[in-house]
């Protein structure tokens, strides 16, 4: 897999980490003040998640995201039918 894709998987990765310790946080929080930074690290989660499908997305158009045999395990769900959207909720399939 190309590198630019590559780090498209990683961010995509990061911003589920960046939504489970803001998930953690929220949980273990005991003042407004790390409520709000828990929902500032969700929000820019979710933005950037959906800035790295549409940038896949654009890749796939492109045919610079892999194709042929495995390529399906290491596309994240959804973008296969080219639906940005169902990228949104989905997770990385397949090893690093």
């Amino acid at each position: 897999m190309k590198m630019c894709n590559e780090m498209l998987k990683k961010t995509l990765e990061l911003t589920e980490a960046m939504v489970a310790i803001a998930d953690q946080g929220d949980g273990a929080r005991e003042d407004v003040g790390c409520g709000v930074l828990y929902g500032l690290l969700r929000d820019s989660a979710y933005k950037i998640k959906k800035a790295a499908a549409e940038e896949i997305e654009a890749h796939v158009k492109k045919g610079l995201w892999p194709s042929g045999a495995g390529a399906a395990k290491r596309r994240p769900a959804g973008l296969a039918t080219s639906e940005v959207k169902g990228a949104l909720n989905t997770k990385i399939i397949g090893g690093k």
